[in-house]
């Protein structure tokens, strides 16, 4: 499978805090089973510094195969280094307060 192809190549070169590739290709006009759009998320600390320009080039230089060869026809590509995911995240989840029997 591509996406599982993706993901080891991924692994490898970036050795990512958290990586997801998602098969979009149902999202298109393809046939079924199709493996030619994906969406990547990946947070990484070798994106430190770097613009996202600069990343979305890493990441395509890596996939490069898949793109010539390989049938992959598009990439969303949401890359973070580990301070900017955290960021990203920072939801406080706030619990419902509690109400107990008595109080009502």
């Amino acid at each position: 499978m591509i996406q599982d192809h993706i993901k080891q190549k991924l692994n490898k070169k970036f050795k990512p805090v958290y990586l997801d590739v998602i098969n979009e290709s149902h999202r298109h006009r393809t046939p079924a089973g199709s493996e030619s759009h994906f969406k990547i998320l990946m947070v990484s600390h070798q994106f430190s510094g770097l613009k996202a320009l600069e990343r979305h080039r890493m990441v395509y230089n890596i996939l490069e195969e898949e793109f010539n060869h390989g049938g992959v026809h598009a990439l969303a590509l949401n890359l973070y280094t580990l301070k900017e995911w955290e960021e990203a995240l920072q939801v406080e989840l706030i619990s419902p307060p509690c109400v107990s029997r008595k109080d009502k």
